[in-house]
């Protein structure tokens, strides 16, 4: 592990730039995750853009500069989670190739490069996974005679996006009975859980090992807290 780190922070839209919206939680965790590892931020760098693309390294200037910087200091590339780099497998693997260290605070320090490139490939199926059930909702709400423009398909984009998030809670529930139960036996704090989940065998909802990050997203869900 490097002695200190340079942050990557990114935002899709210049309105989500402008308004701080996403930018002030990753700064957060990523304050939280140098603290709690004892490295310093020798820098941050904030991009808004896309993270598409496999070439999208073209067109993420600030990246670059992040990269250049840990190059000089040998250190490494800090992200709040994953998907801040891109949900593209193969820009991760292109990635590795500049021989920059990445640390990713949601799944801790541990994580090597194999590693990475599986949660990459996982974000990447993910990511698949949701323009499919996104086109199925809109493709239901066409068939019920709606015509997909202006407010109608803000309309159908909601319809999609309350899919999504319901699927996602869904996952969160099968879990909640195993946190309950090790909450019983002991586990007061949120490594202890997560120490107790993967000793279980338990996935995260994306295939990987739970963090205390992971565990505080799960029980932070608005309708995980009501159950609780």
């Amino acid at each position: 592990m490097a002695a200190a780190i340079v942050t990557y922070l990114r935002v899709s839209t210049a309105k989500r730039g402008r308004s701080g919206l996403g930018l002030e939680a990753q700064r957060a965790a990523l304050a939280r995750f140098a603290e709690a590892e004892g490295l310093p931020i020798l820098n941050e760098y904030i991009e808004i853009e896309t993270g598409r693309g496999a070439d999208a390294l073209e067109r993420r200037p600030q990246l670059a500069a992040a990269l250049s910087e840990a190059r000089r200091h040998r250190c490494a590339v800090a992200v709040a989670k994953l998907d801040r780099l891109s949900r593209d497998v193969h820009f991760i693997s292109g990635l590795m190739s500049h021989r920059v260290s990445f640390v990713v605070a949601e799944l801790g320090s541990d994580v090597d490069p194999f590693i990475l490139h599986l949660f990459a490939a996982l974000a990447e199926k993910d990511r698949a996974l949701i323009s499919t059930r996104t086109k199925l909702a809109l493709k239901a709400v066409k068939e019920r005679g709606v015509t997909l423009g202006g407010p109608e398909l803000g309309r159908a984009r909601l319809v999609a996006l309350s899919r999504i998030r319901a699927h996602a809670d869904q996952r969160a529930l099968n879990v909640l009975p195993i946190i309950k139960e090790l909450q019983r036996a002991g586990a007061t704090t949120l490594r202890q859980i997560a120490d107790g989940l993967n000793a279980r065998g338990v996935a995260t909802p994306r295939g990987g090992r739970w963090h205390p990050t992971s565990v505080k997203n799960v029980m932070g869900r608005p309708m995980i807290s009501s159950t609780a």
